[in-house]
């Protein structure tokens, strides 16, 4: 936990109270005790620091200075083939530390109905995943997650309201490259990109996407799990971004 996150209504003037895992991270993991100081955050909000002001059991309680706004991140958008729940887990977390602002969690031919049905997809849940990915990047702005459980109403009455400048579809057996792409000046601001399930989009799907838009390219000879394709490709994304800039 790089970064004490709390919600506003958790204050009370400038005193936060924590008697959950938040206060076991400051006492066990950290070791603070009375006057020192760590790194806070709110929710959608500033970041600054608290003080550690008293202890009693194993509750803590912080005075809070929020001082400073979180750094800005490339707008980003994630269209997901619904994975297995193990593997949303991962993606969902990692996704949020590398800046994903809207996840859009959608069904295709290759992806189980049953995956829908996973008690991951519950609000509550996906929160505290997200809070976990906010924690490490140091971030305090809640992604926002949209389920859709049928490809067809996602794809014609979605797609359209997405941002038009990169729309990006990840499938393996497209000739066309990320860096092929860039140089193509595809790789812009305000990214949306989409991955399939394993085994990649059918045929339908990709004119679909085609048709609203996007650009399809793949990752070269080398097949990877969806998990680890996602972080590879946001990685990817942002090195290129900050490569525009320069």
């Amino acid at each position: 936990m790089n970064l004490l996150l709390f919600e506003q209504n958790e204050l009370t003037g400038t005193r936060l109270q924590l008697d959950d895992r938040r206060a076991h991270h400051i006492l066990d993991v950290l070791g603070l005790e009375k006057g020192d100081t760590l790194r806070v955050g709110m929710l959608n909000g500033k970041i600054g620091q608290g003080e550690v002001v008293h202890v009693e059991g194993r509750s803590v309680e912080l005075d809070v200075l929020l001082t400073t706004l979180p750094p800005d991140v490339p707008e980003i958008e994630l269209i997901l083939a619904l994975p297995r729940p193990i593997m949303l887990q991962r993606i969902v977390k990692q996704a949020t530390v590398l800046g994903v602002r809207r996840f859009h969690l959608i069904r295709s031919r290759r992806v189980q109905k049953s995956f829908f049905q996973t008690n991951l997809l519950r609000p509550d849940r996906l929160k505290e995943i997200m809070m976990q990915g906010l924690e490490q990047a140091m971030d305090t702005r809640m992604p926002e997650v949209v389920v859709h459980e049928r490809f067809k109403p996602f794809i014609e009455d979605v797609a359209d309201t997405l941002k038009p400048s990169s729309r990006l579809l990840a499938h393996p057996d497209e000739a066309v490259t990320l860096p092929d792409l860039y140089l193509e000046n595809r790789v812009r601001d305000g990214i949306v990109l989409a991955v399939g399930p394993e085994g990649g989009w059918n045929d339908y799907e990709i004119e679909s996407f085609r048709e609203h838009g996007f650009h399809c390219f793949s990752m070269g000879s080398r097949i990877l799990h969806v998990d680890t394709a996602v972080i590879v490709l946001l990685a990817q994304l942002l090195l290129l971004q900050e490569l525009r800039k320069r």
